[in-house]
Formats: structure tokens, sequence, C-alpha cells
């Protein structure tokens, strides 16, 4: 494995524009409730999704903290955090939303975190070893094959995706952090179906299929040789789209709270819910 191999630039993605919206628009509006991308194999499912990573936006977090806190607001910040913003004794750095892979193989502690049940008895105090849901918070949590994951694991994302937490019980001892996280996950429907439960927490889903146009294809190709041939001229060539639609995502972030709907645009969507027959 090359571990300076550069990651495929989002903007030189050919195609698949609802895909891509989608996945913009989760960025810029979390509440959303995340994505999924339905469609056979090499249609840039996964790596749509991995290339966010050089599109995501500053933001503050608490220095410090295992679960990237943010310092304006207290109602989901852990423990520690809490306490550091009642007494304003804190420092607040800037880091980038990151996508956390889970891998349909990863274990329930792996996911979850771990206590420390030894220590808790000599110690008299909780020792967490943070897990995968811990590092999503305020980040995207990427699942690949999400059809494919254990019925167990499925349980602990609803769990944690319904209550914007994780809580981990051993031998009596709980501890509890934020899980808020946006879902995002990727399934060829040719490999199984996805439980109803599940796929009930995406707020959009997307099918994409193969591209048709001759040229589009011939594109792909192109740039798929580039790509792997240099992976770092490749992306060098894309800095400038890259930069231009990562100031338009955070332009976009910053003017959301100031947007207002008219009546219509509720008329609107409540007609298009019952004539889809949309649950709730």
């Amino acid at each position: 494995m090359n571990i300076n191999k550069k990651i495929y630039p989002f903007t030189a993605i050919v195609g698949q524009e609802k895909m891509k919206l989608a996945l913009i628009l989760n960025i810029i509006n979390p509440s959303l409730g995340g994505v999924l991308i339905r469609g056979e194999k090499g249609t840039a499912k996964s790596t749509a999704v991995r290339s966010l990573a050089d599109l995501m936006p500053e933001r503050s977090q608490i220095e410090g903290c295992k679960f990237s806190c943010d310092p304006s607001n207290i109602e989901q910040a852990c423990q520690q955090c809490s306490e550091k913003i009642k007494s304003g004794k804190y420092n607040i750095i800037k880091s980038k939303m990151r996508v956390i892979d889970l891998p349909v193989s990863a274990t329930e502690d792996r996911v979850v975190g771990t206590l420390d049940i030894e220590h808790a008895i000599q110690k008299g105090e909780k020792k967490f070893e943070p897990g995968l849901l811990a590092e999503a918070n305020r980040n995207i949590l990427y699942v690949d094959e999400v059809n494919l994951l254990d019925d167990h694991i499925v349980d602990v994302l609803l769990d944690s995706a319904a209550m914007g937490v994780n809580t981990v019980e051993r031998e009596g001892i709980s501890y509890t952090h934020p899980a808020k996280f946006t879902l995002v996950g990727t399934m060829n429907p040719e490999e199984g179906d996805l439980r109803p439960q599940l796929l009930d927490r995406f707020g959009l889903v997307v099918d994409v299929t193969g591209e048709n146009d001759t040229l589009k294809r011939i594109e792909i190709i192109k740039r798929r040789l580039e790509f792997e041939k240099d992976s770092k001229a490749f992306a060098k060539s894309y800095e400038h789209e890259q930069k231009d639609l990562s100031g338009k995502i955070q332009k976009a972030m910053r003017i959301l709270p100031n947007v207002t709907l008219e009546d219509s645009f509720f008329e609107t969507a409540a007609k298009i819910s019952i004539a889809l027959g949309v649950d709730g």
C-alpha cells in the first residue's frame, strides 16, 4: 500500500450528480439525517464518500477532548467538557471534520469502546477507551457494505443515531458520551437487503447506476489512469475546483441558519409526501 497516495478528488468524479449533491448537502446540514447510496460495483460510491475528506470544513472543539466537543453547545458536551465550559477553563482549537470508517468486520468493543473494569475496581474511577462512535461524534460515520453489518452492530448504531449518545455498560458500570454523527452508508443491492429499521435512519437515499454515455465512460477511464499513474499530480490539477467547492460549502453553512421558508414550501412538501406515501 502506498501511504503517500492521494485521495481521488471529489470534483474529478464524472457524473453521479445526485449522489454528489446528497453528500454535499449532508455536510452543509447534518440534520438531514445522512444518506444511503445504493448501486452496483464500480459506480464511485465509496470513492465519493472517502473523497469528502478534502472538502470538510473546520470547526471549533475543546482542546484535548476525545469526543471533539463543541465549546458552544454544553448540552451535547461530555461530562468533562461540560464542567470545563461551566468553569470557563478550556482552550479552543480548530480541526477539520472527518470521515470515520466503520468496517463491517468491526467488533462491538471497537465500535462502542471499552471500560477498564479492573481499573474501576482498584482506583474507584472510570477508565474508558473510546471506540469508533467516539471518533464519529460531530463527524461522518461511513459504513461500506452497510447491508452486511452484523445485527448487533446495527442495533448499536440505531440506538446511538436515535439518542445522539453512546452508553457502554459492563459489570454494573456505565459510561455515556456524545455520539452525534452523520451516517453515510453504501451498498450493492445484489448482495442483500438492508434492515428496515436501519434504512429508516437515513434521511436521503440515492440509487446510482453506471454511466451509459460513451464519452463519459472514456473520460472516467482516462481520469482513473492518470490518477493511478501519479496521484499527487492528478490531485494538484483539481486543487482549484476543490477549493472552490469547499468555499461554497462553507458559505452555505454560514447562511443556512438565516434561511427562511414560505408556507408554500411546506404545502409542496406535504403534497409530495402524501403522493409518495412517505411514512410519518
